[in-house]
């Protein structure tokens, strides 16, 4: 049985060790993230993932919105 996903109300691993200028939400599901500066990246840990099981290690993004797959 899969392990239910954490609540939103508690911060992604990666917002805790970087400083609190930089972050901000998850653009899936809004979970605090390290988002800004060198480092963040737009979608909390638990959301990459899934991410990446889905469109595959060449995954990168445009914009925040959409992720696209690296030029082959």
């Amino acid at each position: 049985m899969a392990t239910p996903p954490p609540a939103v109300t508690e911060p992604d691993l990666s917002a805790l060790v970087c400083p609190g200028d930089q972050v901000g939400p998850c653009s899936t599901c809004h979970r605090k993230t390290h988002k800004y500066g060198r480092g963040g990246q737009p979608l909390c840990q638990r959301c990459m993932s899934r991410t990446l099981e889905k469109w595959g290690p060449g995954v990168r993004y445009v914009s925040s919105r959409q992720p696209d797959r690296a030029p082959a």
